[in-house]
């Protein structure tokens, strides 16, 4: 994850379209030192939960596909997540590893009662072949073996999933250095700790190796808070909901400069009041504050990794 921050840092650094405001970061800080907010993970109650591994198997699955759903108005994380959580209450082997291999369009369709079709499903699908095709081949056709294999290190089970599976690669390219973003391989790490509570496949002693999950979300709520600021180019392409595209300038600095932000907000907490508070949990957070706002203007990008 050092490569993460070190690259998301190098980005913030070198920024054309985004800055991070120090005075905006310092406020933000002051307001919530005296209580950092808690978010439960489950607090909406839409995920499948079994205590065991077919709770990771359903995670694992779920953050394959957690990416996108902006062009359809309708569609949000919620029905992905109750969707997955409602096909596996239905049929337990909906998602062993020989039936993610076969899965087409519309069948993934059905399993989510969604009656059109999904935003860059064909991408989805694919997705759901290669983790089926990795399971099977190197891991006895388990998520739950692929975590049973990291030994408790979150960083160990991000390297793993990125090295098996090539959907979870979320790299770019930026003024010709490599940034490394890892949204989907963190929030798997994220999910398994949140869901387990720390215990059995969620306990990690590495957990706050973890950054903030780079999204379509939080910018936009760090932005709102004035954390971030943009270019007026940029925030008038947002305002206008104009496609911004994969790997652009723009879309990396939203990405990176938000993980550096939050990073900075954690080290601030600590020094300010003397607790150590995880990335992971200043996500869920600030995550939680953008989904409860409608209105909330956020970038719109077509990619397979958030």
């Amino acid at each position: 994850m050092e490569e993460v921050r070190e690259t998301s840092a190098w980005v913030a650094r070198n920024s054309s379209h985004v800055t991070i405001d120090s005075s905006g970061l310092e406020k933000v800080v002051e307001t919530m030192k005296e209580s950092i907010p808690k978010v439960e993970w489950d607090y909406e109650g839409i995920h499948y939960f079994d205590n065991g591994p077919l709770t990771v198997q359903y995670l694992f699955v779920l953050d394959a596909l957690n990416f996108c759903f902006w062009p359809d108005k309708d569609l949000n994380y919620d029905h992905l997540a109750k969707g997955l959580k409602e096909a596996l209450l239905n049929d337990h082997s909906a998602f062993d590893a020989d039936r993610l291999q076969k899965y087409t369009g519309p069948q993934l369709r059905e399993l989510l009662k969604w009656p059109r079709s999904l935003p860059l499903e064909e991408e989805r699908v694919r997705l759901l072949h290669e983790v089926g095709f990795e399971l099977e081949r190197s891991f006895e056709g388990k998520a739950s073996k692929l975590v049973e294999s990291c030994g408790k290190s979150a960083v160990k089970l991000v390297a793993l999933v990125t090295r098996h599976f090539p959907g979870f690669r979320d790299h770019s390219m930026y003024k010709g250095h490599q940034v490394f973003l890892y949204k989907r391989a963190q929030i798997f790490a994220a999910d398994l700790w949140g869901a387990f509570n720390g215990q059995g496949y969620g306990e990690f002693n590495d957990i706050g190796s973890i950054t903030m999950f780079a999204d379509y979300i939080v910018p936009a709520v760090l932005q709102q808070l004035g954390v971030l600021k943009y270019s007026s180019t940029l925030a008038n392409a947002i305002q206008a909901s104009s496609e911004i595209g994969a790997g652009t300038e723009e879309e990396v600095e939203l990405r990176a400069c938000s993980i550096f932000a939050v990073e900075k907000m954690r080290e601030l907490l600590s020094i300010k009041c003397g607790k150590q508070v995880l990335s992971v949990e200043l996500d869920l957070w600030l995550w939680s504050v953008g989904v409860q706002c409608p209105s909330l203007q956020h970038h719109r990008t077509l990619s397979i990794y958030y």
